[in-house]
């Protein structure tokens, strides 16, 4: 009897089970089952793949956590900035009223302070100029200087002459019935650039005066102690308005104001000591040069100068008063001290010639603003 072919095909087909019978059309042949068995696997190793899949997708995705962790953060800081920029661009029109309101009430000091700067700046620029040019410096130039930095410091003491600004020039309190700290501000300020006025025109004095009686070199040295004077002097002048401004008692008509106002003017005292001795070793190396008169070396020879074709390096012109260094480069005097000012090696091979550098022999007058 042959089986029926088809019967195996379509149960092998649809993978259902012969139903139980005797029949022997029922039984599936050796190539059905192998059928059965390779689907079979096939279906198990799809599930395997698409659970491993899933599985390192899973782990993909448990990696990939913290990026939205710092995007978030990110938009989060994002948010905070434009929320700030917004909040300056509604706040715009009010600070701009408040700002007009604070310059029509400090109108007259800052107007004033902007003419002290300019002054200072204007008259700091000529004085360097005309050093840098040593014989060729003009006596009319430096006449209207000295003129123009009295006439400025007369004039402003005499429009403020009821507070009596000058009494601070000598350690004395000006007679301003209270100080609160703008009032403190603007007094020290003002002090500080008269002080400033008043070395400038010593500077331009020395400057009047003829070479033959003091020479460029003299007048480098008297320029460096006049600065050196003036900042220790700065240094000392605001300690009077400030003491007084933190002693007195304020708000606090207690003996708790008492006590805190006489520790912060200890305090005050104390660290305006200590910034004494930190600048003391600077201002004895300053004297030490200022009466010692280092040199930088000897007087040169015919010889040594015709070496150099007799002519000076810096300024490209026959020599005047040729020096020659220790590393036996010959150059003028007046050039090779200008050079100094600033420098510590030789301008040809930069061998160290000074330990030092003479800051301020060329006239210029410190920026610093001493406030405390």
């Amino acid at each position: 009897m042959q089986p029926n072919c088809g019967h195996l095909h379509s149960i092998a087909g649809s993978g259902a089970p012969c139903p139980p019978s005797g029949d022997s059309s029922c039984q599936p042949s050796a190539g059905a089952v192998h059928i059965q068995l390779g689907e079979a696997r096939e279906s198990t190793s799809s599930r395997q793949g698409s659970q491993s899949r899933s599985h390192s997708h899973g782990e993909a995705g448990g990696l990939e956590d913290p990026a939205p962790d710092s995007e978030e953060h990110g938009g989060s800081s994002l948010s905070e900035l434009r929320h700030l920029l917004q909040w300056l661009h509604k706040s715009l029109p009010y600070l701009l009223i408040l700002c007009v309101k604070l310059l029509m009430q400090h109108l007259s000091g800052i107007s004033l302070g902007i003419g002290l700067l300019t002054t200072y700046a204007y008259a700091n620029k000529s004085i360097v100029n005309q050093v840098f040019l040593r014989e060729r410096c003009s006596k009319l130039q430096c006449t209207w200087l000295l003129l123009y930095l009295t006439g400025s410091s007369l004039l402003l003491y005499y429009t403020f002459h009821s507070q009596s600004l000058y009494y601070s020039l000598i350690f004395l309190n000006p007679t301003v019935d209270f100080m609160n700290f703008w009032e403190v501000l603007w007094i020290v300020g003002v002090t500080d650039f008269i002080l400033k006025f008043l070395f400038m025109g010593f500077k331009c004095f020395i400057l009047l005066v003829p070479s033959f009686v003091m020479p460029f070199k003299s007048k480098g040295y008297w320029y460096m102690l006049l600065e050196e004077l003036c900042q220790y002097y700065r240094m000392f002048v605001p300690i009077p308005v400030w003491f007084r401004f933190l002693v007195a008692r304020g708000e606090l008509d207690s003996v708790l104001g008492w006590t805190l106002g006489i520790l912060l003017g200890l305090l005050y005292l104390i660290l305006k000591l200590l910034s004494f001795f930190g600048q003391l070793r600077n201002f004895r190396q300053v004297l030490r040069i200022f009466f010692t008169r280092p040199h930088y070396g000897v007087p040169a020879s015919k010889r040594q100068c015709s070496e150099s074709d007799d002519i000076c390096s810096i300024c490209q012109a026959e020599f005047q008063k040729p020096i020659l260094l220790i590393c036996q480069h010959t150059f003028c005097e007046e050039c090779i001290s200008l050079w100094f000012n600033r420098e510590k090696t030789c301008p040809l091979c930069r061998t160290v010639i000074s330990d030092h550098i003479n800051k301020w022999k060329d006239g210029a007058t410190s920026m610093h603003l001493q406030i405390f």
